[in-house]
């Protein structure tokens, strides 16, 4: 097939697939092969400007529909999900190279948040105080933004926007979601579940694109509210230019995930660990586990046990029929990117025990692979430690004690995740106190919140007041009204009054 004869992946505005006013086009690419699989359609202004408008008139549609039936078309769309989910599953295998079962994984964390959105009604309720002066009531009302944006990574082109549009729908609004261009079909595929669930046309809008569509939505006044999650400049980025504009800004930056060891941990409860979170999705995730503090004297234990469990992993093309432990990185700019820190860190004096530069896999030459990499005494000083590498590379530093470990964590620019591995429930309590973090593991690698708890960080992982999903994505995707109410009895009348409202 030439270039020209590969599909090109659409918007989709109005309830309908669509390949814009535009004629610009990024190549979308199969991580495993390395070969260029389709286009994406990349939005211009007036696909921006359609986009928006469709939304517009969606949001004056359902905002108006009863609670009930606003509940019925969640359900409904919760049932396609669950009954269809493996169809989804596939196309991010396709597009971002993760096996197929963490693809799943991705897509059943996702799913929680639709199911705590399908029980909306008990959180929108208002609040109401009767004769709070006397004949005088005072009431609260939850109601929508109106439309708001939703700017996805690539890797997580399902849970990532799940994590904000079933709110944001259940609570009447419309949404607009931009996909990574890397991987765009997954946002696609929602939006024709959504049309066969029975939301309203113009309610769940694609726009495709770069920079462009990510400007034409953060500088739109139709666009109430903006969430994001991404890299930390990114990030900054769109908090200062949708505040600039006005609007309501949930955005999730970088990370720089460290596990803490005391020496009383069991050493392979933490193997285990280092290795599922710093090497699952190719460590291509903002969760990940890229740094284990071991307080001596169990560093060299650990480490050995660590190569001897990636010795066993399995890596390969993740739509393969036996299915591999970890898929390839999503390009090869990027795969060179992970592999340039790996060269810092040698050079700048740690030992590289795994070394995962230079991996191919058999029959796939040309995909996007890096090995399991495992660096031993990483100094703090290195770029390896201190920027976020996103990519399957774990790097050990050694402490003398857990105050020292502490003080490492609490020092990063970052604050996204953290864990504690120890048997000691007095240290523990302690650390959960003292870390500066907003997401803490102990005993837990990957401390992702469940549905009904809220998803974010501190530091630079998070600008914006509101984290994503829980009570705090009820309260980010509505504004309250306070009503002060008074039924006059005519009887009673006061007559005039030009003084300033007292209680009385």
């Amino acid at each position: 097939m030439t270039d020209n004869e590969l599909p090109v992946i659409a918007h989709w505005i109005d309830g309908a697939a669509t390949t814009g006013a535009g004629d610009r086009t990024a190549p979308v690419y199969n991580p495993a092969t390395g070969a260029v699989q389709a286009h994406v359609a990349l939005a211009d202004q007036a696909d921006v400007d359609a986009a928006l408008a469709s939304a517009e008139r969606g949001f004056a549609e359902w905002s108006g529909y009863s609670i009930a039936r606003r509940q019925s078309v969640l359900f409904a769309f919760r049932e396609l999900l669950n009954a269809r989910k493996g169809e989804l599953a596939e196309i991010i295998t396709a597009e971002h190279g993760k096996v197929r079962s963490d693809a799943m994984a991705e897509i059943l964390r996702g799913q929680e948040v639709v199911e705590l959105a399908t029980g909306f009604p008990h959180l929108l309720k208002g609040a109401y105080s009767e004769n709070a002066s006397t004949g005088v009531d005072v009431y609260s009302l939850k109601q929508p933004l109106g439309v708001v944006g939703i700017i996805s990574p690539f890797n997580f082109p399902a849970m990532v926007p799940m994590w904000f549009f079933p709110i944001a729908l259940a609570a009447g609004n419309a949404v607009v979601v931009k996909p990574s261009e890397k991987d765009p079909s997954a946002s696609l595929w929602v939006a024709r579940l959504w049309k066969e669930a029975g939301l309203p046309d113009g309610v769940f809008t694609v726009l495709q694109g770069d920079k462009v569509a990510v400007d034409g939505l953060l500088a739109s006044p139709i666009v109430q509210s903006i969430s994001f999650v991404g890299s930390t400049p990114i990030a900054q980025y769109i908090y200062e230019t949708a505040a600039r504009n006005g609007k309501r800004v949930q955005a999730l930056g970088g990370a720089k995930n460290h596990m803490l060891v005391l020496p009383d941990a069991d050493l392979d409860l933490v193997a285990d660990s280092a290795v599922n979170a710093g090497f699952g999705a190719a460590g291509e995730r903002c969760m990940a586990i890229s740094v284990v503090l071991a307080v001596e004297p169990v560093a060299d234990e650990l480490v050995a046990k660590v190569q001897e469990r990636i010795a066993t992993l399995r890596i390969g093309n993740g739509a393969g029929a036996d299915e591999p432990d970890m898929g390839p990185l999503i390009s090869a700019a990027h795969r060179d990117k992970v592999s340039s820190y790996v060269d810092t860190a040698e050079s700048d004096g740690a030992r590289v025990v795994v070394d995962g530069r230079g991996f191919t896999v058999d029959g796939h030459e040309d995909g996007f692979f890096f090995g399991p990499t495992l660096l031993d005494a990483v100094p703090t000083t290195s770029r390896a430690y201190t920027e976020e590498i996103f990519g399957p590379v774990l790097s050990v530093v050694r402490v003398a004690s857990y105050e020292d470990g502490l003080a490492l964590i609490n020092s990063g620019e970052f604050g996204n995740g953290t864990a504690i591995f120890t048997n000691d429930g007095g240290a523990a309590r302690r650390f959960q106190n003292e870390v500066q973090v907003g997401m803490i593991g102990i005993n837990v690698p990957i401390p992702v919140p469940v549905a009904y708890h809220s998803f974010g960080g501190w530091k630079k992982s998070l600008f914006g007041d509101a984290k994503a999903y829980g009570t705090h994505g009820f309260d980010f995707f509505t504004r309250e009204k306070a009503v002060t109410s008074r039924w006059l009895d005519p009887a009673t009348h006061g007559g005039i009054n030009l003084g300033f409202p007292q209680n009385a």
